[in-house]
């Protein structure tokens, strides 16, 4: 009994001292190694290649590793990554993945300018801007690993391109093209053979467009003439008439003038004169008439009936008054 309980004493004493040697090595390590920061990553893209232990690179110098890879919607992908506090994660960096023909690809930081503020969570966390608690490091679409990305696309892009061109390429079709170039080919040695005639028209037009810009200068050395005559000769016309008009207008003015200071004594003659005048008239008439019977007597009875009496009629007998006799 006494030799097992020695056994048992001497294995307890033994494991607490690996467990104190454990220990003691864990905080050397501490003591030693760097102390990390995190970050988190909300790609909208396939993180293809990405796994938990993937390095984060800052401007192509390793700086940290991937923690932790976890869908956070169906849009987007969170991807929690460690970095050494000495790395300046600023305001301004974006996160890129990296991808490469092996198939591993790593996280790309870079971006940060001088002087800005490090990137850190407003207080309380979390919140809008840090939904786990730590600092969101924003996306930007890298080069190769947009390409990576989109190559299905593309694959399947060229496919469809390679399929409608061979129905495009069909016997048929080739045919049409082969007829097509052949008429092009002659087309372009009718216009080969033609090649004096087009000359001698380019020539023609050149000098067709020299003449109109001869034709051009003289309507415009006409149009100044113009308006020298206009200037020179009608405009003092135009104020001559003008003038005349002005003269007029006053003219008649002052015979409207006149005709008012006028038009009371036109009245007044209207109203006295021209009744008195007809009067004069009517006994103009009266005595006319009393003149033309005096001549009408006069000659029909002498000049004496004006200042005698009536001459009787002479008395002649009848025949009985004879035969009584």
């Amino acid at each position: 009994m006494e030799t097992r309980s020695n056994h048992v004493l001497v294995g307890a004493v033994v494991l607490i001292l690996l467990a104190l040697l454990a220990l003691f090595t864990v905080w050397l390590a501490r003591i030693g190694g760097t102390h990390m920061k995190e970050y988190d990553i909300f790609y909208k893209q396939a993180v293809d290649g990405l796994a938990k232990g993937s390095q984060v690179t800052y401007s192509g110098v390793v700086s940290g590793q991937v923690k932790e890879i976890r869908i956070f919607d169906p849009q987007f992908v969170r991807v929690r990554v460690q970095v050494t506090d000495d790395v300046p994660i600023l305001q301004g960096t974006t996160a890129t993945i990296q991808g490469s023909f092996t198939g591993t690809s790593t996280v790309s930081l870079d971006g940060g300018l001088k002087g800005q503020p490090a990137l850190v969570c407003p207080q309380p966390v979390p919140n809008h801007d840090c939904p786990y608690g730590v600092p969101v490091i924003p996306t930007k679409t890298g080069g190769l690993g947009a390409i990576l990305n989109s190559a299905p696309q593309l694959l399947e892009r060229l496919s469809t391109l390679t399929e409608r061109l061979t129905g495009l390429l069909t016997d048929k079709n080739q045919a049409s093209i082969a007829g097509i170039l052949q008429n092009t080919n002659r087309l372009t040695s009718a216009l080969a053979d033609r090649a004096p005639e087009i000359a001698a028209t380019l020539a023609q037009t050149r000098v067709a467009i020299a003449q109109a810009g001869v034709a051009a200068k003289q309507i415009g050395d006409l149009a100044q003439t113009s308006n020298g005559l206009l200037a020179n000769d009608v405009k003092p016309t135009i104020a001559n008439l003008n003038a005349t008009i002005a003269s007029a207008r006053k003219s008649t003015d002052t015979l409207n003038a006149a005709l008012g200071d006028a038009r009371p004594g036109l009245q007044a003659f209207s109203k006295q004169t021209v009744p008195e005048v007809g009067q004069l008239v009517h006994d103009l008439r009266e005595t006319a008439q009393s003149l033309n019977s005096i001549a009408t007597k006069v000659d029909q009875q002498g000049a004496s009936s004006l200042i005698g009496s009536p001459k009787l009629p002479d008395y002649k007998p009848g025949k009985s008054g004879g035969k009584g006799k």
